[in-house]
């Protein structure tokens, strides 16, 4: 069974073993704690992302975000940030809501059926009437996904299709 949690101490080693793994930045997903002990993770990066879901201790220049990880049963495939607004950087830029798939499930449907489970939090969360992604032009995969989820191309350059996926068009949750 797929599905999401929120990032926790209840789940803290299979999660740690996940985020160490994650690159500092792949198809413009960062990573700020690739290969971070566990120690680290604990004190650290653990209780920050925590933090963040709840907005509290946020730096100056970022905004709030949620970090979910998308499990199948017992396992960790991949995660989700959902951030809560847009600032003026997000909103040329990363967005409200960046992923990280594990190679060996990519390909497999687990970044659309996420992404569409991710979108049912969001819808909640967000304040603007339509969620904005990035992807990379040289990750086609991630564009079919977000397309996929009712995404649309809203502009581009030469590196980056920017695209938004209308509120309304989400189920509504019971």
């Amino acid at each position: 069974m797929l599905y999401l949690k929120e990032a926790n101490f209840e789940n803290m080693e299979k999660e740690y073993l996940f985020v160490r793994e994650i690159p500092a930045d792949e198809s413009g997903f960062t990573n700020p704690w690739p290969g971070v002990s566990r120690e680290d993770f604990a004190q650290t990066a653990l209780l920050q992302m925590i933090a963040a879901s709840k907005a509290e201790n946020v730096p100056a220049c970022y905004v709030p975000q949620t970090s979910l990880f998308l499990w199948e049963d017992d396992e960790i495939v991949g995660l989700f940030r959902i951030r809560h607004y847009l600032n003026d950087s997000l909103q040329n830029g990363a967005g409200h809501i960046g992923y990280f798939i594990k190679k060996e499930y990519r390909g497999k449907g687990y970044g659309k059926e996420g992404l569409r489970l991710t979108l049912q939090i969001a819808k909640d969360i967000i304040p603007e009437e339509e969620i904005y992604l990035q992807v990379n032009k040289d990750n086609p995969a991630s564009l079919h996904v977000i397309l996929g989820n009712g995404g649309y191309i809203h502009s581009e350059d030469e590196k980056t299709y920017l695209l938004r996926i209308k509120k309304e068009k989400l189920c509504k949750t019971v």
